[in-house]
C-alpha cells in the first residue's frame, strides 16, 4: 500500500531533521493527524524467555506489511518497530561494562545528534541529570545500524542510536520504584535536552525507552527494513517472553523517526478522536496532581503529555503517568478506555461502579482504536467503547 506526501525541498528536509511534524501552516494543523496502523504481539503464556518470540514477533511484523505505509519512495516507511523485555544476556555480552542483575540497572534506547561534538554535549547533559537524581551512569554503547535498505527521506532524518545504561541506587529497594527514578529522569532529559533549546543538537534527542524491564527498537522504517537495521535483533541471545510489534500508516500526517511505534506502553491501530479534549483536562489538572509515590519530584514530569507527539504518544504518556502513580496497567486501560457502562443493562454492579467511580477522574479517550499494551510483566490488548477496530487472538 503507498501513500504520496508533499515532500519539501531538500533544504527543508534536512533542517527538519527528525522533529515530529512541520509548524502549522496554510491548511495544514498537526493536530488533526491521526494514524491508522497495523499492531499485533506474541507471549509465552509461562514467561519463558527465547529468540524465538522475537524472531515469530518480527514475522507478525512481516505479516502486516499490508497496515504499514510508505512515502512516494518505495523504501522510505512510516514507521515500524519492535518493544520486548530487556534481554539481559545480550547486554551482559555487548554492553562494554559489568552490568548488575536484571532489574537493578535500565536501558535507555536513544536518538541522538548525528554531529558527534552535538553527541558528546548530549550525553554529558544526560549524565548530569542521571547523577542529580542519585543513579549512577554505567556506560554508553552504540547501536549498531544499517541503513542501506534505507530510501533517503529516512536517511535524511536519521538520528545516530546510541544505549545508555543506568544503575540502581542500593537505596531503591524494588523494580517499580526504579522504573519510576527512570521515568522522572527521562522526563527531566526531555524538558531540558529536547525541549529547552539551550543543549546543541537537543532537536535530535528521543527516548524510546527507559526501563529496567522493556526496551524498543524502531524508526521510521518498513516492516522488512527493522531486522535489517538493528542487527541486534538478530542476535541469538535477544531474548524475551513477550513482544509486541507495529507498522505505522500515518494518515493524513507526516512520518518521523521518533513517531514510529510501539510507544513506551502502548501500540495502537486507530484514532484517538477526543484527543483535543483529553490533552486539555491534563492540562488543567497537572498543577494540581499529587502522590505520596512522586513525593516532590511530582513536579518534574510536568507538563506530562507532550504535545508534539502522535495521538497515540500522547495517550501513552497519560498511561505511563497512572502507572508510574501506583495503578496496575490494566486499571489504567480500563480508567481511560472504559466500556459502554451506562446503558449496559447486564454489567454487574461492582464493574459498573468502577467505570461510574472513575467517570469522576477522568473523561475516557474514545477512539475507533485496537489498543495493545504491556509493562514487561503484562501483555493484553482492549477495543474502544465503539468497538470499530477489530481484533482477533489465538492461544
Amino acid at each position: 500500500m503507498t501513500k504520496n506526501l508533499t515532500q519539501p525541498n531538500e533544504d527543508n528536509r534536512r533542517a527538519q531533521t527528525q522533529i515530529s511534524a512541520p509548524p502549522k501552516q496554510g491548511l495544514y494543523d498537526p493536530q488533526f493527524e491521526h494514524d491508522s496502523c497495523g499492531v499485533g504481539f506474541l507471549v509465552h503464556i509461562k514467561g519463558q524467555k527465547s529468540h524465538g518470540i522475537v524472531t515469530a514477533a518480527l514475522q507478525i511484523l512481516l505479516n502486516l506489511d499490508h497496515r504499514g505505509a510508505v512515502g512516494c519512495e518505495p523504501n522510505t516507511g512510516d514507521g515500524a518497530g519492535i518493544l520486548m523485555q530487556v534481554p539481559h544476556d545480550f547486554f551482559a555480552k555487548v554492553a562494554g561494562v559489568k552490568l548488575p542483575k536484571p532489574g537493578e540497572y535500565g536501558v535507555g534506547m536513544l536518538f541522538m545528534p548525528r554531529d558527534k561534538a552535538e553527541r558528546e554535549g548530549v550525553k554529558k547533559e544526560l549524565a548530569h541529570i542521571i547523577s542529580d537524581e542519585g543513579q549512577t551512569l554505567l556506560g554508553w554503547r552504540d547501536i549498531p545500524t544499517d541503513n542501506s535498505s534505507l530510501g533517503n527521506g529516512a536517511k535524511n532524518s536519521e538520528p545516530f542510536m546510541m544505549q545508555v545504561f543506568v544503575g540502581r541506587n542500593s537505596s531503591i529497594k524494588d523494580e517499580q520504584s526504579f522504573e519510576r527514578k527512570l521515568y522522572i529522569i527521562r522526563k527531566i532529559a526531555e524538558q531540558q535536552i529536547r525541549y529547552g533549546n539551550k543543549i546543541a543538537g537537543g532537536k535530535w534527542f528521543y527516548v524510546s525507552s527507559l526501563s529496567c524491564r522493556t526496551c524498543i527498537y524502531k524508526g521510521m522504517l518498513m516492516p522488512e527494513q527493522v531486522a535489517k537495521y538493528f542487527p541486534d535483533l538478530r542476535d541469538a541471545d535477544m531474548k524475551s517472553a513477550l513482544a509486541l510489534v507495529h507498522s505505522r500508516f500515518s494518515t493524513n500526517t507526516f512520518p518521523s523517526w521518533d513517531r514510529a511505534h510501539p510507544n513506551r506502553f502502548i501500540a495502537h491501530n486507530g484514532e484517538i478522536n477526543t484527543l483535543r479534549g483529553n490533552v486539555n483536562w491534563m492540562h488543567a489538572a497537572q498543577a494540581n496532581f499529587k502522590s505520596p509515590l512522586f513525593g516532590d519530584d511530582i513536579k518534574k514530569i510536568i507538563p506530562v503529555i507532550n504535545t508534539d507527539g502522535s495521538d497515540s504518544a500522547q495517550f501513552d504518556n497519560c498511561v505511563e503517568l497512572l502507572v508510574m502513580a501506583g495503578r496496575e496497567l490494566p486499571h489504567a486501560m480500563m480508567m481511560m478506555i472504559p466500556e459502554p457502562w451506562e446503558n449496559h443493562e447486564s454489567m454487574d454492579a461492582e464493574r459498573r461502579a468502577f467505570y461510574e467511580f472513575h467517570s469522576c477522574l477522568m473523561e475516557p479517550w474514545d477512539g475507533p482504536a485496537s489498543m495493545a499494551f504491556t509493562d514487561g510483566k503484562i501483555i493484553g490488548a482492549c477495543l474502544d467503547r465503539n468497538g470499530l477496530r477489530p481484533s482477533r487472538y489465538q492461544r
